[in-house]
C-alpha cells in the first residue's frame, strides 16, 4: 500500500490506527486454546475514528481465545441532555447495549462488554452517590466501577488532551469524599495517571484499604516530553514507585497500554508493524517488574484497544504478552490472562 510507510496520526498519548498498515504483519496465533478475559478496552465513534462492537469483534475473531471482555469509560455517547452530573450515565447504557447485542450470540462467542467500568465525577463528593447508584441501575448486573482518570504532567508534550486536568486530584480532599462512595456500593476505582502520580495513589490506596483499585497501564511509564531519551532513569524511578504500591493488598496491575505513544517507541513511524517478537523485548522489563511486584494473583493483560491498535493489531498484541510468559505455569498463565480479570471484575464465564 502507497500509504503504509506514511507516520501514523497521532492523537497525542496514542496513534491512530491504520488497518491497511497493520494487515502486514499477520502472525501464526500462539497457544490459541490458551483462553483470555480482555480486561480493558473503549468502544466509540468519535473524530472520524470508529471502533465499536463490529470492530471489536473483528479483532477478536483474529485467533485469540478471548471469552469474555471489560469496558472501560472512554468518554463515550454521553447524554447529550440532563443534569450535567448524570450525562456519563449515557455511557454505561451504550456499553450496556453493545453487551447486550454482543450476548445474542450474533457477533461471536466471546462475551464482550461483560463488565462496565464507567465514569463519575468524583469532585462531587457524596453527590456522586447518586450517580453512581443511576449507573448501577443503567448497567443491568454489568456495571463494575468507575474511573476518573487523573492523569497530569507539567509538561503538555506528555500530558496531551489532560494537560488542564487540576493537578493532584487523588490528593484533594472532595475528590476523597467522592471515592469514600465506592466501597460501600461494592465497585472498583481504575486509575489512570503517568509515573510520577503513582505515589499519590499509593496513598490514596493506603487511605482506603477496602477499596479495590486497578492501576491502569501498568502504572503510564513516560518516555516522551520531558522524559524522552532518559528511559533508565525513568525506568528506575517507575520500577520503585511500582515496588510500593504493590505493598498495598488492595491494588491490582493492568498489564499493557504499552503501545501508545507514551512509552516512547516509535513502532507507529515504522514502514511495517512491528513483530511480537520485538515487542516483546521492548516491553518485558515493564511486565516482569509488574508481576514480580505484584504475583501473577493481582496482574492481568489487557489489550487496551483501540489506543494500543495504533503500533500493533488484536494478534500481535497478544502473542507479544504469550512470548514474555512462555517459561511460567499453566496455573500463572491462567491467573494473568483470564483469572486475575474475573476476580477483580466479578465475571462469571461459562
Amino acid at each position: 500500500m502507497v500509504t503504509s510507510s506514511l507516520p501514523s496520526a497521532k492523537t497525542g498519548l496514542y496513534a491512530d490506527p491504520r488497518p491497511a498498515w497493520l494487515a502486514q504483519r499477520e502472525e501464526e496465533v500462539i497457544e490459541p486454546a490458551r483462553v483470555i478475559v480482555d480486561p480493558h478496552h473503549h468502544l466509540w465513534d468519535r473524530g472520524g475514528q470508529r471502533y465499536l462492537l463490529d470492530e471489536m469483534t473483528s479483532d477478536i475473531a483474529t485467533g485469540h481465545n478471548v471469552v469474555a471482555t471489560v469496558y472501560v469509560e472512554a468518554r463515550s455517547m454521553y447524554r447529550a441532555k440532563g443534569p450535567e452530573a448524570f450525562r456519563p450515565v449515557g455511557e454505561v447504557e451504550f456499553a450496556n447495549g453493545a453487551a447486550a447485542m454482543s450476548a445474542s450470540g450474533g457477533y461471536g462467542p466471546a462475551a464482550v462488554c461483560a463488565g462496565i467500568v464507567g465514569h463519575v465525577n468524583l469532585l462531587a463528593g457524596e453527590g456522586a452517590r447518586a450517580v453512581l447508584e443511576a449507573e448501577i441501575a443503567a448497567g443491568q448486573g454489568r456495571f463494575r466501577g468507575i474511573r476518573h482518570s487523573v492523569a497530569w504532567d507539567s509538561d503538555p508534550d506528555v500530558a496531551h488532551m489532560y494537560a488542564t486536568r487540576p493537578k493532584g486530584l487523588l490528593l484533594d480532599p472532595t475528590f476523597r469524599q467522592g471515592f469514600a462512595q465506592l466501597a460501600p456500593l461494592g465497585l472498583s476505582f481504575d486509575a489512570w495517571l503517568f509515573h510520577p502520580q503513582i505515589g499519590e495513589l499509593t496513598e490514596l490506596a493506603r487511605a482506603f484499604p477496602g477499596t479495590q483499585i486497578v492501576l491502569d497501564h501498568c502504572g503510564g511509564p513516560a518516555g516522551t516530553g520531558q522524559y524522552a531519551g532518559r528511559r533508565e532513569e525513568v525506568f528506575a524511578t517507575w520500577k520503585a514507585s511500582i515496588g510500593e504500591i504493590a505493598k498495598c493488598p488492595n491494588v491490582v496491575v493492568k498489564l499493557g497500554g504499552l503501545a501508545m505513544c507514551l512509552l516512547g517507541y516509535d513502532f507507529h513511524e515504522r514502514a511495517l508493524p512491528p513483530s511480537s517478537e520485538e515487542l516483546a523485548v521492548a516491553w518485558r522489563p515493564y511486565i516482569e517488574t509488574c508481576i514480580e511486584a505484584f504475583g501473577v494473583e493481582r496482574a492481568m493483560f489487557e489489550s487496551n484497544f483501540p489506543p494500543d491498535k495504533g503500533q500493533c493489531s488484536y494478534q500481535v498484541i497478544f502473542n507479544a504478552f504469550k512470548r514474555i510468559v512462555a517459561s511460567f505455569s499453566e496455573a500463572e498463565k491462567d491467573a494473568l490472562f483470564s483469572r486475575t480479570a474475573m476476580k477483580t471484575y466479578r465475571l462469571s464465564i461459562d
